[in-house]
């Protein structure tokens, strides 16, 4: 009896059990029905493998494969397969029209063919029983770069020929032309289509040009310094071995040789793109003969903060002896002696806040009596805003030695850039000269206005609107140039070249492409 009761609690401790015996189900698979006899208790997978019935890896099975099958049930199996197919396709080649200036209205040239691109695109491809179901692109892959077509298309335009004393050069598309005697004769100075426009300068005999140009394929340079013959054809550019100049390069304006100042940045991935030194370093070239060499450079100012946001940079100016340079920085105005080169604040004022990552700098230039700094000024709030945020800016005659400042038009726009004209000699015999700057169409809102050329003299008086007309759109703030004379100004307009006479008004569009991004204007 007492084994009875152990058998029987041992079989209670045992997991239930499939019964013994087997069951019919149907297999529909490969186009094709069957009969098979499996274990009672089997799950459909199981049939299937007791079968002899092979699936994919991503067969579909109804009802699913963990499922107990009973008799007479139908397993449905659907095949689906993978595969993965390369297809070929031709990326049509862009194309790129350049104006040209070298070529009569409307001549067209081909400078480059374009060349189909050829590209392979990987499908993943899933059939259902032979029939696609799906298709999708899994992967891109380049295999031959389109090439682009050039047309250069010729955009010298009928304007009547007016007279250029001295050189007048500019930057369009990359490369520098210049002019002399008339508008009309127009000499490339650099063909390789990769000046950058952040400097172009004249020498003052008008014989160099300085410039810098960009490499797209150097990421660790923003640009290099270069000088080129700015006289007859196309010359040899000679490296300067400068690199990152972003606000100031210019020629000393002593003739006794051939002398440049120039201040670096640093680059940087951040925005603005640079961290500026504020040095300011000088290096002469030396001709001999066809032969040109480089001085020891000079270090005048080594790499410094710069003050408050110094961190965008410095900007100079040279006075008319050469024996000076004005600074200009978000915080002040100053000079620095060539000989003793230490800082001389002339005027301090509180930085304008951009709430951006750019910082304005006042724009400077040199009376010629060498005596006065013409400059603008960041102005004292006028309503409940802060100084920093102040939006009155006032273009002002300095005096650097004393630091007094003379306004001479109020509410100018923050961009306004006088710019001091060569010397005039009165019918009276005193030598005067004449001062250009950019008037904000919308003073108080002088970061995004446009602008509007002025001229007055020296002390500020007889204003007189120039360039554009009433009515026309206005300028976008870049800083004019004096013709040698003093009679004209050059300057950008809507992407193209004018000059302006200052006496009568009369403006000359000397352009047409819409590509001119700097300017410069020297006599021979």
């Amino acid at each position: 009896m007492r084994s009875l009761l152990l058998a029987a609690a041992l079989a209670g401790c045992v997991g239930p059990q499939a019964t013994a015996g087997a069951i019919d189900v149907t297999i529909a698979a490969d186009g094709g029905e069957r009969r098979a006899s499996v274990p009672r208790g089997s799950t459909v997978v199981q049939a299937l493998q007791a079968s002899g019935v092979e699936l994919g890896p991503l067969d579909r099975l109804e009802p699913p494969g963990f499922a107990v099958v009973t008799e007479g049930t139908r397993i449905q199996v659907t095949r689906l397969v993978e595969t993965f197919e390369i297809e070929q396709v031709v990326v049509p080649f862009p194309q790129q029209i350049l104006r040209n200036e070298a070529l009569p209205e409307g001549e067209t040239r081909l400078l480059q063919p374009g060349e189909n691109g050829l590209q392979e695109i990987t499908y993943r491809v899933v059939t259902e029983e032979g029939v696609e179901v799906s298709r999708t692109p899994v992967k891109s892959e380049t295999v031959q770069e389109p090439r682009p077509e050039i047309r250069m298309i010729g955009a010298l335009a009928a304007y009547s020929p007016v007279p250029i004393e001295g050189t007048l050069a500019y930057v369009s598309a990359g490369n520098i032309w210049t002019i002399s005697g008339d508008s009309g004769s127009r000499t490339p100075a650099t063909v390789t289509g990769d000046a950058d426009g952040r400097v172009l300068q004249l020498s003052p005999d008008a014989a160099w040009l300085l410039y810098t140009r960009r490499d797209p394929g150097d990421d660790e340079r923003i640009n290099s310094l270069w000088a080129v013959p700015a006289i007859g054809s196309v010359g040899d550019p000679v490296p300067l071995g400068v690199s990152n100049v972003v606000h100031f390069a210019d020629w000393s304006p002593n003739d006794d040789e051939l002398l440049v100042a120039y201040s670096t940045v640093e680059p940087r991935p951040a925005a603005p793109g640079w961290q500026a030194n504020n040095d300011l370093i000088l290096v002469a070239l030396r001709i001999d003969g066809v032969r040109t060499r480089l001085g020891t450079p000079r270090t005048l100012l080594s790499s410094n903060s710069g003050g408050a946001y110094g961190w965008w940079g410095s900007s100079f100016a040279w006075a008319p002896d050469g024996r000076r340079l004005a600074y200009a920085r978000p915080d002040g105005v100053g000079t620095i002696e060539v000989d003793d080169p230490q800082l001389s604040p002339s005027l301090e004022m509180t930085p304008y806040q951009t709430l951006g990552d750019w910082a304005w700098v006042p724009g400077v230039s040199w009376g010629w009596d060498q005596r006065t700094l013409f400059t603008v000024r960041h102005g004292p709030p006028i309503g409940l805003e802060t100084e920093a945020a102040s939006p009155v800016f006032d273009v002002v005659a300095l005096q650097p030695t004393t630091g007094e400042a003379l306004v001479l038009r109020t509410r100018t726009g923050m961009f306004a850039s006088p710019v001091v004209s060569p010397p005039r000699v009165l019918p009276s015999g005193e030598v005067d000269h004449r001062v250009a700057y950019l008037q904000a169409l919308d003073p108080l809102e002088s970061e995004t206005s446009r602008y509007r050329l002025f001229v007055i003299d020296r002390d500020g008086s007889n204003a007189r609107p120039l360039f554009p007309a009433e009515g026309e759109p206005g300028l976008e703030p870049r800083p004019p140039v004096w013709s040698p004379d003093g009679q004209r100004v050059a300057l950008i307009y809507q992407g193209d070249l004018w000059i302006v006479d200052v006496v009568s008004g009369q403006a000359h569009r000397l352009t047409s492409d819409g590509q001119v991004t700097a300017v410069d204007w020297e006599g021979a």
